[in-house]
């Protein structure tokens, strides 16, 4: 950045992200879905700016409110989540168009929530999309680091019911909760590798070499043989 303070206003932040525009970047991002309001800044630009802030909830806030989705990532470094209502995180996840900016907002302020198993059980009967993606990434978390208490064959029930015809943003993170229960639990994945199999969801995704596919039986069988 020019300015050698860090910025403490909504002018300010926003100049400094208009500093790392990156035209290859949001062309990129368009492409993805994302909407026009960017200025199509990379993570590690994002990140250098977000560092020169450290925490600043309000100007969060106020970063939030743009819409712009360079702006709306960064909010999500410098929020403070424990002062964000449960009905504050609702509209804020609800508001999400872009899947980058869900990603980072799970990551940066909801995984990090008091509040956050009992917005997951909420969220898993919803009907909004971004509502219903969040909730299956906290199910997936709760998959991984504390499954206690989870009933992973009604889980995999579900998944057989709905995989396929949920929307693209949702059936990403219940495809990823999928991949998760096959690869932690033995004793689950013949079945789970069956649901993918049958389903063949993202059989034919396309991955760059180096990659593992999203398609679950490809994905889990790739991980398990690296554990092994």
């Amino acid at each position: 950045m020019n300015n050698t303070l860090p910025p403490n206003t909504l002018e300010e932040a926003m100049s400094a992200l208009k500093q790392f525009a990156n035209e290859t970047v949001r062309t990129r991002n368009i492409r993805d879905g994302a909407p026009d309001n960017q200025f199509g800044l990379t993570t590690t630009d994002i990140r250098t700016i977000a560092k020169s802030i450290k925490s600043n909830h309000e100007l969060g806030l106020e970063l939030w409110g743009t819409g712009n989705i360079d702006a709306m990532m960064l909010a999500t470094l410098i929020m403070k989540p424990k002062l964000l209502s449960e009905d504050q995180l609702d509209r804020m996840t609800s508001s999400i168009s872009f899947y980058h900016v869900a990603d980072y907002f799970m990551t940066n302020v909801t995984k990090l929530h008091p509040s956050k198993e009992a917005m997951r059980v909420r969220w898993m009967e919803s009907d909004h999309v971004m509502l219903l993606r969040a909730g299956w990434s906290l199910t997936t978390e709760r998959v991984i680091k504390n499954p206690d208490g989870l009933d992973l064959a009604a889980l995999l029930d579900r998944i057989e019911r709905e995989l396929a015809p949920t929307p693209y943003l949702a059936q990403w993170t219940m495809n990823y909760c999928l991949a998760e229960i096959g690869i932690k639990f033995p004793e689950y994945r013949k079945r789970a590798l069956d649901i993918g199999e049958k389903l063949g969801v993202y059989r034919e995704w396309k991955v760059s070499k180096g990659c593992t596919s999203p398609f679950a039986p490809i994905w889990i069988n790739a991980i398990v043989s690296r554990q092994h």
